[in-house]
Protein backbone atom coordinates (compact mmCIF):
# COMPACT_ATOMS: atom_id res chain seq x y z
CA UNK A 1 0.00 0.00 0.00
CA UNK A 2 0.94 3.65 -0.16
CA UNK A 3 2.96 4.79 2.81
CA UNK A 4 0.95 7.03 5.09
CA UNK A 5 -2.40 6.15 3.56
CA UNK A 6 -4.33 4.07 6.04
CA UNK A 7 -8.00 3.37 5.58
CA UNK A 8 -9.99 3.90 8.74
CA UNK A 9 -11.66 0.59 8.06
CA UNK A 10 -8.35 -1.20 7.89
CA UNK A 11 -7.53 0.15 11.31
CA UNK A 12 -10.88 -0.70 12.85
CA UNK A 13 -11.08 -4.26 11.61
CA UNK A 14 -8.58 -6.61 13.18
CA UNK A 15 -6.27 -7.86 10.45
CA UNK A 16 -6.17 -11.55 9.72
CA UNK A 17 -2.63 -11.73 11.04
CA UNK A 18 -3.72 -10.21 14.32
CA UNK A 19 -6.42 -12.84 14.74
CA UNK A 20 -4.08 -15.73 13.96
CA UNK A 21 -1.56 -14.40 16.46
CA UNK A 22 -4.07 -13.70 19.20
CA UNK A 23 -5.38 -17.25 18.85
CA UNK A 24 -1.84 -18.56 19.27
CA UNK A 25 -1.39 -16.28 22.25
CA UNK A 26 -4.63 -17.48 23.78
CA UNK A 27 -3.30 -21.04 23.54
CA UNK A 28 -0.01 -20.04 25.15
CA UNK A 29 -1.81 -18.14 27.90
CA UNK A 30 -4.01 -21.00 29.05
CA UNK A 31 -4.56 -21.01 32.77
CA UNK A 32 -2.42 -24.11 33.40
CA UNK A 33 0.52 -22.55 31.57
CA UNK A 34 0.24 -19.22 33.36
CA UNK A 35 0.00 -21.03 36.67
CA UNK A 36 2.99 -23.23 36.03
CA UNK A 37 5.37 -20.80 34.33
CA UNK A 38 4.41 -17.60 36.09
CA UNK A 39 3.62 -18.83 39.57
CA UNK A 40 4.91 -22.29 40.42
CA UNK A 41 8.32 -21.66 38.87
CA UNK A 42 8.78 -18.40 40.78
CA UNK A 43 9.42 -17.91 44.49
CA UNK A 44 6.26 -17.45 46.56
CA UNK A 45 4.81 -13.94 46.20
CA UNK A 46 7.50 -12.98 43.71
CA UNK A 47 6.86 -9.66 41.95
CA UNK A 48 8.40 -7.66 39.12
CA UNK A 49 8.62 -3.89 39.08
CA UNK A 50 6.59 -2.19 36.39
CA UNK A 51 5.35 1.30 35.66
CA UNK A 52 1.78 2.20 36.44
CA UNK A 53 1.08 2.59 32.73
CA UNK A 54 2.21 -0.98 32.17
CA UNK A 55 -0.72 -2.39 34.07
CA UNK A 56 -3.74 -2.62 31.81
CA UNK A 57 -6.88 -4.14 33.27
CA UNK A 58 -10.35 -4.68 31.81
CA UNK A 59 -11.56 -1.72 33.88
CA UNK A 60 -9.02 0.55 32.15
CA UNK A 61 -10.33 -0.59 28.78
CA UNK A 62 -13.94 0.02 29.77
CA UNK A 63 -13.03 3.53 30.89
CA UNK A 64 -11.15 4.29 27.67
CA UNK A 65 -14.00 2.87 25.58
CA UNK A 66 -16.40 5.17 27.36
CA UNK A 67 -14.01 7.96 26.49
CA UNK A 68 -14.59 7.03 22.85
CA UNK A 69 -11.17 5.62 22.14
CA UNK A 70 -11.30 3.44 19.01
CA UNK A 71 -11.00 -0.31 19.29
CA UNK A 72 -7.96 -0.20 17.03
CA UNK A 73 -6.22 2.22 19.38
CA UNK A 74 -7.11 0.04 22.35
CA UNK A 75 -5.58 -2.98 20.63
CA UNK A 76 -2.49 -0.92 19.86
CA UNK A 77 -2.25 0.05 23.52
CA UNK A 78 -2.80 -3.55 24.66
CA UNK A 79 -0.02 -4.70 22.34
CA UNK A 80 2.48 -2.20 23.78
CA UNK A 81 1.55 -2.91 27.38
CA UNK A 82 1.56 -6.68 26.97
CA UNK A 83 4.81 -6.95 25.05
CA UNK A 84 6.39 -4.69 27.66
CA UNK A 85 5.06 -6.93 30.46
CA UNK A 86 6.67 -9.97 28.85
CA UNK A 87 9.96 -8.08 28.59
CA UNK A 88 9.75 -7.12 32.27
CA UNK A 89 9.34 -10.78 33.21
CA UNK A 90 12.16 -11.83 30.90
CA UNK A 91 14.50 -9.27 32.43
CA UNK A 92 14.48 -11.18 35.71
CA UNK A 93 14.92 -14.67 34.27
CA UNK A 94 18.27 -16.37 33.70
CA UNK A 95 18.37 -18.45 30.53
CA UNK A 96 18.39 -21.68 32.51
CA UNK A 97 15.16 -20.77 34.31
CA UNK A 98 12.29 -23.16 33.49
CA UNK A 99 10.07 -20.23 32.44
CA UNK A 100 12.63 -18.68 30.11
CA UNK A 101 11.66 -20.63 27.02
CA UNK A 102 7.98 -19.90 27.65
CA UNK A 103 8.56 -16.15 27.85
CA UNK A 104 10.76 -16.45 24.78
CA UNK A 105 7.83 -17.97 22.87
CA UNK A 106 5.50 -15.22 24.07
CA UNK A 107 8.09 -12.67 22.99
CA UNK A 108 8.19 -14.13 19.50
CA UNK A 109 4.41 -13.95 19.18
CA UNK A 110 4.47 -10.33 20.31
CA UNK A 111 7.28 -9.57 17.86
CA UNK A 112 5.10 -10.98 15.10
CA UNK A 113 2.18 -8.86 16.30
CA UNK A 114 4.55 -5.90 16.33
CA UNK A 115 4.89 -6.36 12.58
CA UNK A 116 1.12 -6.00 12.29
CA UNK A 117 1.18 -2.84 14.36
CA UNK A 118 4.30 -1.29 12.88
CA UNK A 119 2.12 0.29 10.19
CA UNK A 120 0.34 2.35 12.82
CA UNK A 121 1.76 5.76 13.43
CA UNK A 122 1.33 7.71 16.64
CA UNK A 123 -1.00 9.98 14.68
CA UNK A 124 -3.35 7.10 13.86
CA UNK A 125 -4.37 6.62 17.47
CA UNK A 126 -6.13 8.95 19.86
CA UNK A 127 -3.88 11.26 21.82
CA UNK A 128 -4.67 9.62 25.15
CA UNK A 129 -3.39 6.29 23.80
CA UNK A 130 -0.39 7.80 22.02
CA UNK A 131 0.59 9.47 25.30
CA UNK A 132 0.29 6.23 27.26
CA UNK A 133 2.40 4.39 24.72
CA UNK A 134 5.04 7.14 24.87
CA UNK A 135 5.10 6.88 28.66
CA UNK A 136 5.52 3.12 28.52
CA UNK A 137 8.55 3.42 26.27
CA UNK A 138 10.15 6.60 27.53
CA UNK A 139 10.28 6.27 31.27
CA UNK A 140 13.43 5.10 32.95
CA UNK A 141 13.60 2.51 35.69
CA UNK A 142 13.22 5.15 38.39
CA UNK A 143 9.56 5.63 37.52
CA UNK A 144 8.70 1.97 37.88
CA UNK A 145 6.57 2.04 40.91
CA UNK A 146 4.35 -0.97 41.06
CA UNK A 147 5.20 -4.46 42.18
CA UNK A 148 3.13 -6.97 40.25
CA UNK A 149 3.18 -10.76 40.20
CA UNK A 150 4.23 -12.18 36.84
CA UNK A 151 1.06 -14.22 36.60
CA UNK A 152 -1.11 -11.15 37.25
CA UNK A 153 0.56 -9.38 34.31
CA UNK A 154 -0.31 -12.26 32.00
CA UNK A 155 -3.79 -12.63 33.51
CA UNK A 156 -4.48 -9.01 32.56
CA UNK A 157 -2.92 -9.56 29.16
CA UNK A 158 -5.31 -12.41 28.43
CA UNK A 159 -8.46 -10.81 29.87
CA UNK A 160 -7.93 -7.60 27.94
CA UNK A 161 -7.02 -9.51 24.78
CA UNK A 162 -10.33 -11.37 24.97
CA UNK A 163 -12.20 -8.10 25.46
CA UNK A 164 -10.56 -6.52 22.43
CA UNK A 165 -10.21 -9.42 20.03
CA UNK A 166 -12.93 -11.80 21.21
CA UNK A 167 -15.56 -10.57 18.77
CA UNK A 168 -13.56 -9.49 15.71
CA UNK A 169 -11.30 -12.56 15.90
CA UNK A 170 -13.92 -14.99 17.16
CA UNK A 171 -11.81 -16.10 20.08
CA UNK A 172 -13.94 -18.77 21.62
CA UNK A 173 -13.39 -18.35 25.33
CA UNK A 174 -12.46 -21.85 26.35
Amino acid sequence: GCPGVLSVLGLEAAALGECELTRLLQDKLQYEMRLQYMKHYFPIDYTVQVQYEEVLRPSNITRLRNGTVSEAALRYLWFHVSSQAVLRIREVLPEKHPSWKYTQELCQLFDALGEEYSKYRQTDVEEVVADLVKLIHSAGAESRSKAVRPKALLDNCLKVMRMLYGVPCELGVR
